[in-house]
């Protein structure tokens, strides 16, 4: 039906302030909104008022002749209510009343709620309905003229002369309404849970919440939980789609082969944070391979492709015949008996022996024999047997600690040639703080 309905108490102020000979919250918000319906509530003061004079749906017949439009209204009359500071009535007759106002409309109709005529409890009332989310409703202020409170005087009103001297019936007249962001209970929950997901990186399960919020409530950072879940997923396109669009964040590594090798040992960073200990032991042979690879060609003048090919699935293996001859070959050769190496896929431990060979680092040898050793003592097991990987379990295979493994891991990149700070290992926190501070500026 597109109405716009109004729900308003009525306060001391309306129709029009005898102080100021200005619109009071109601007759404003009417004037501003030009809603199709008001439903006016009504003490037994203002009812007293009302029998005067007729102040109340006076003006608001002049108001809507004035704009040229009709305008229908209701009245819901408490001649018994005097009582006017209970907070508990208002909470639960205001409920009950938006219930059956909310039951006979649509969706494209809209509910404004006037949050400043009335009494505290009523206004109080309406916020708390407002803040438990049970509706969904527009809760609207309005500013006074003078910026202060002001004083009730209804002594000698007259409705006629007030309405004749009212200043906000020039065309020109100051807006002073303000649709209130109140956020809901169950928003300010649901963004709690949100950030709890963050803190353990878990932004698929905070991206679900995320798109429960209530309609129309600011999620500017839905955006972002999306970068990030993408960058999990080491999705590079998505990333740098959202990041091209957004001066939100940058990379450490923004470009080049070692992006993608960093991005991944933060991967693991992550998992090894969050106690997925099977799946950090799991996911390191892929990167041990890289980073010897990297190393091999950085620190010993070696570059794999020059002795290998690539064959069906793009997977590198030995080629026979680059390798006919070289020195390479006999290194390889040498380090297993009776010849047994084989041309085929490309192994970390083939990497080993190479980087050992050509390599006078100490310290370097030292961590890709650790590396190697714990891909094969437990990378093999995790991979292939159905058992539970614990921090205690990879300490008692290796020697090593996951945090131990991993700063390995940081230390070997000093050696592959890839800019990498120390502060760069703690980019998805940073990350994370981003986005936290942009859910906490709404």
């Amino acid at each position: 039906m597109n109405q716009t309905i109004l729900f308003s108490p009525v306060g001391g102020t309306d129709p029009i302030s005898n102080t100021n000979a200005m619109d009071g919250s109601m007759l404003h918000i009417c004037r501003v909104y030009r809603p199709e319906k008001v439903i006016l509530y009504m003490s037994k003061e203002v009812l007293d008022k009302q029998e005067q004079d007729d102040r109340y749906r006076y003006c608001l017949d002049r108001l809507a002749l004035l704009q040229g439009r009709k305008m229908e209204y209701e009245i819901i009359e408490r001649p018994d209510l005097i009582e006017v500071q209970e907070f508990d009535f208002f909470y639960q007759d205001f409920r009950e009343i938006i219930v059956g106002i909310t039951e006979k409309m649509d969706e494209s109709d809209t509910l404004l709620l006037n949050i400043s005529s009335g009494t505290p409890a009523m206004k109080s009332g309406l916020l708390v309905l407002q803040t438990l989310g049970e509706f969904d409703c527009k809760p609207i202020q309005v500013v006074t003229p003078m910026r202060r409170m002001q004083a009730h005087d209804h002594k000698d009103y007259d409705v006629e002369a007030l309405w004749e001297l009212n200043e906000d019936n020039q065309d020109n007249f100051e807006n002073r309404c303000k649709e209130v962001r109140c956020p809901t209970l169950s928003a300010l929950k649901k963004e709690e849970i949100i950030k709890k997901h963050i803190a353990v990186y878990d932004y698929r399960a905070a991206i679900s919440v995320a798109q429960t919020m209530p309609s129309g409530y600011d999620v500017k950072y839905l955006e972002f939980l999306r970068l990030a879940d993408a960058r999990l997923l080491l999705d590079s396109v998505e990333v740098d789609k959202i990041l091209k669009k957004n001066d939100f964040f940058r990379l450490p590594v923004q470009s080049g082969g070692g992006r993608i090798d960093f991005e991944y040992a933060l991967i693991l960073d992550v998992k090894l944070k969050r106690g997925e200990y099977g799946d950090f032991i799991r996911a390191i042979t892929p990167l041990i391979v890289d980073l010897f690879e990297m190393v091999l060609k950085k620190r010993c003048r070696i570059d794999v492709n020059d002795y290998c090919s690539t064959k069906k699935k793009k997977m590198r293996e030995w080629d026979e015949r680059k390798l006919r001859g070289t020195e390479v070959l006999r290194r390889l050769e040498a380090a297993y008996d009776y010849g047994s190496f084989k041309v085929g896929p490309v192994y970390s431990d083939h990497l080993k022996i190479l980087i050992e060979a050509y390599s006078k680092e100490s310290h370097l040898k030292r961590l890709v024999g650790d590396l190697r050793e714990v891909e094969k003592k437990v990378r093999n097991l995790a991979a292939h047997e159905v058992v539970s990987i614990k921090n205690e379990t990879i300490k008692e295979l290796t020697g090593l600690t996951g945090n131990q493994i991993m700063d390995r891991i940081k230390d070997i990149f000093a050696y592959t040639g890839i800019s990498v700070k120390q502060e760069h290992w703690d980019s998805y926190d940073e990350m994370n703080q981003k986005i936290l501070e942009m859910m906490d500026r709404k």
